[in-house]
This record gives C-alpha cells, sequence and structure tokens, in this order.
C-alpha cells in the first residue's frame, strides 16, 4: 500500500397581594423584590461536542490521543504495525485500529489509554468502522476484495464478504442496515447488506475512491476520488450515480458539518466545503501539508483534519471556515476513519 498517497409557572405574587389588602401592597412589594425568580429552563443545545480525537500516525507506529479543549496531545501510545485505519465503538469505550504493516486490528481501552488485545485480520487492514449497534467491526483488506466482520470481543474474524479491488473506506448507515465500501482499483463502490452479510449492488463512480462517507440525513453517499480530483455522490435509494463535486488534487476522504461537505485534498494541502445540495464549491481551505484524515464534531461547529507531513491536527469552524487551532501529533498521521470520542 501506498502511502501519501432551555417551567413555566403561576406566579403567587398576585394572590398574595390580594389576601394582605392594600395596606400590605407596600410591605409585601419590599419582601417579594429579594425573592428569587425561577429562571425558564434552558432550550436544549443539541448534540455535545467530541473531547479528545485519537489520531493513527503511521510514520511513529502509535496513536496520539488530542484533548480537543486544550488542542494539545495528552498520551502517546505505541502500537506498531503502521496504523492508519481507526474507528471507535458506538459505547465510546474502545478505539479500533487497523495495521496494515502488522496484518493485525488492535482493540485500545480508552479508558486505561492502553492496548487490550491483538486481532490478526486478513493481508493488509486499511479502512475500519463499527457497527452502531451489533458490536461487530467490519475491516477492508487493501491487498485483498475482501471486507472482514470482526468480533472484537472474541477477538476473531467471524465472516468475509467479496468486495472490489483494495476496498479502502468502510461506512456504516446510521440504522446499521447497510455497509458501503469504496472499491479503489475497481473505481466502484459496493453496498452491502448486513444482516445477510452480501453484497447487494455495486456502483460505479469515479477514478480511484478512497475515502467513503454517508451523508447525515443517510439518503446519499460521497466518495473521495484520488484519480479524478473530484468527489462522487449516490443516492442510496435509487442506488445511482447523481453527481460529481470537483475538488484539490488527491481528495482522500470527506466529512459533513453546518450543512456543508468537507473534503481533504492530500496532495492540495487544502480542504475542500461544498454545498451537498447544489454541488458547488463553497471555498477552498489552506491547512497543514497533506491533509488526509478528516471528522466532524457531533455538534457541528467544528471539523479537524489531520496533516500527514505537517504531523498536525487541525481545528475548522464549520461557520468562519478558518482553521482556528493546531495540536501536534505522531510523526505520520493518517486517522482513516471515525476518531472523534
Amino acid at each position: 500500500m501506498q502511502k501519501r498517497c432551555a417551567i413555566t409557572y403561576l406566579s403567587p405574587r398576585p394572590l398574595l397581594a390580594a389576601a394582605l389588602g392594600l395596606v400590605g401592597i407596600a410591605i409585601m412589594a419590599r419582601v417579594l423584590a429579594t425573592w428569587p425568580v425561577e429562571a425558564a429552563e434552558p432550550a436544549s443545545s443539541g448534540p455535545a461536542n467530541a473531547t479528545e480525537a485519537f489520531v493513527t500516525s503511521q510514520n511513529s507506529d502509535s496513536l496520539s490521543i488530542v484533548d480537543l479543549a486544550s488542542m494539545t496531545s495528552v498520551a502517546e501510545i505505541k502500537i506498531g504495525g503502521k496504523p492508519a485505519g481507526v474507528a471507535m465503538a458506538a459505547d465510546g469505550r474502545h478505539a479500533y485500529l487497523a495495521a496494515p504493516d502488522g496484518k493485525e486490528v488492535i482493540v485500545v481501552d480508552v479508558a486505561s489509554r492502553s492496548i487490550e488485545k491483538r486481532i490478526k485480520v486478513g493481508e493488509g487492514p486499511l479502512g475500519i468502522a463499527a457497527h452502531p449497534s451489533n458490536g461487530l467491526v467490519y475491516v477492508a483488506d487493501w491487498y485483498a476484495t475482501r471486507l472482514f466482520v470482526l468480533d472484537p470481543v472474541a477477538g476473531r474474524v467471524t465472516g468475509e464478504i467479496a468486495v472490489g479491488s483494495s476496498p479502502s473506506g468502510v461506512a456504516i448507515s446510521a440504522d446499521g442496515a447497510t455497509i458501503l465500501t469504496a472499491d479503489r482499483d475497481s473505481d466502484q463502490v459496493s453496498i452491502i447488506d448486513a444482516a445477510t452479510q452480501s453484497r447487494m449492488a455495486v456502483i460505479p463512480v469515479g477514478t480511484r475512491p478512497f475515502g467513503i462517507t454517508i451523508s447525515p440525513d443517510g439518503t446519499r453517499a460521497y466518495t473521495a476520488n484520488v484519480g479524478s480530483d473530484d468527489v462522487s455522490v449516490i443516492d442510496l435509494k435509487s442506488r445511482a450515480l447523481i453527481g460529481r463535486v470537483p475538488a484539490g488534487h488527491h481528495p482522500y476522504a470527506i466529512a459533513f458539518a453546518n450543512g456543508r461537505g468537507f473534503v481533504t485534498n492530500q496532495s492540495g494541502g487544502t480542504v475542500t466545503v461544498f454545498d451537498p445540495t447544489t454541488l458547488a464549491v463553497v471555498k477552498t481551505i489552506e491547512v497543514g501539508d497533506t491533509p488526509e484524515g478528516i471528522a466532524a464534531d457531533p455538534s457541528g461547529r467544528f471539523v479537524y483534519v489531520a496533516c500527514w507531513f505537517a504531523n498536525t491536527l487541525e481545528r475548522i469552524d464549520s461557520e468562519t471556515l478558518e482553521v482556528t487551532a493546531t495540536a501536534a501529533t505522531g510523526d505520520g498521521p493518517r486517522a482513516f476513519g471515525a476518531f472523534l470520542r
């Protein structure tokens, strides 16, 4: 595998004043002025911000844990095997790392920040995603036409699914029913039924699709096409290609926040921002050298980008579309997948 590539209630005040009569009104008013006023309940603030990033640093064979409030690296765990892909368990208790050179998936206990187990998987595990409810993990093997099904509790592979050549990115629908792989060397996306673990459809896309992401509303999938410098848009209901978005040089992965799409351009040192409705480019943001992995905060306010040559994790404000903070990471951060918790 080549790398660079917010209680309304009736106030008691009028009732109390009438009972005391006019003589007591002035006195009572003075007393009441000292009573605390019950505040209205605050409106729901929506999803909470992520607190940490788990960034796979391939050159240093490590996992960098970044505190997102301070944007500082707070831990560095030696992993081995050139870790690249990363996924977080639905309950946030474990991180799953795909290490192509080690031919294994490493399970990291988040609380203790230590390696819990190592599981041998295929010949070159790269893209990885954790199911939202069934506890399984799905791993794309770069060197085979296979998506492996992994039980991380049992610590073993429980199944495999035929896909296209050199599968890279893996995405799972929010309901857990559908799994997608970006089959890089087949210029296609495989659509898989999670219940039967079988491929249902194949959709041709642009050249060399690498990262794949499902839209927040679950209706579309988007691939970052390294070879054609664009993003393919798939309607998941009709299973058809419905459009393309021009990107920078070597688009790598995609995230969505604040009603916009964000694409890392690996060889361009930029992030392309686009409108998912019109597919028009909104802005191109300069970031660190060789941006690769990208993930959006659950609140939608921030987008985080791992920059391979710069050895940084950079934060983009999804409203202002500006880089607002940078954190140092290990050497060669890839963070290919869902790396926030």
